[in-house]
């Protein structure tokens, strides 16, 4: 078995970014095994292998399907190109000491929520256009409360699109929720 500690390392001694060609010495000096079998295919495809992986431009790539709606509110596919997922956890409308607020009140509780979901993605080191995904729960849902929601959504998000599921649901954790949103975002 091969183990490797620096395939860049091996690139750099045989020249592979150069082109030039050198003789390889004793196999402690690329971090194998000693005494290891050294399997020479796998050298060859390290070698051949990138040194680096371009740098997306943006951590996701949202693309909308020809042959799919335009929806106004989220993006029917988004792609993630970075290297680092945040999970945020559902975000209800509670403040700072886990009390509720808003009871009663679905517009005051969905910008509670988001505006909640907006601190949790700072915290992770995570803009609003680095969501991929959102899904929200509505207790109760109606399609009244889409106006409601979607303005609470683009104080956070602006013109970003993620992608999201919006489900009706019988309850929450606890009397008095509304609504709840998590997230998947994605970091460079």
């Amino acid at each position: 078995m091969t183990t490797w500690a620096d395939a860049e390392a091996i690139r750099r001694y045989a020249g592979a970014e150069t082109g030039a060609a050198r003789s390889y010495p004793d196999d402690e000096h690329f971090g194998l095994v000693p005494d290891a079998h050294v399997d020479h295919f796998e050298l060859a495809y390290r070698l051949a292998e990138p040194t680096t992986s371009p740098s997306p431009a943006k951590p996701i790539d949202i693309r909308q399907p020809e042959d799919l709606d335009r929806p106004e509110t989220y993006s029917h596919v988004i792609v993630a190109t970075g290297s680092r997922t945040v999970f945020i956890a559902g975000q209800m409308s509670d403040d700072r000491d886990g009390n509720l607020v808003d009871s009663g009140d679905l517009a005051a509780q969905a910008r509670r929520v988001f505006g909640n979901l907006g601190r949790a993605l700072a915290a992770a080191g995570a803009r609003p256009d680095q969501v991929a995904k959102i899904t929200i729960y509505v207790v109760g849902h109606r399609p009244e409360y889409l106006p409601l929601i979607e303005a609470a959504r683009r104080e956070l998000f602006g013109e970003h699109k993620p992608t999201d599921v919006l489900l009706g649901v019988e309850t929450l954790a606890a009397p008095g929720y509304l609504i709840e949103v998590d997230a998947i975002a994605v970091l460079d």
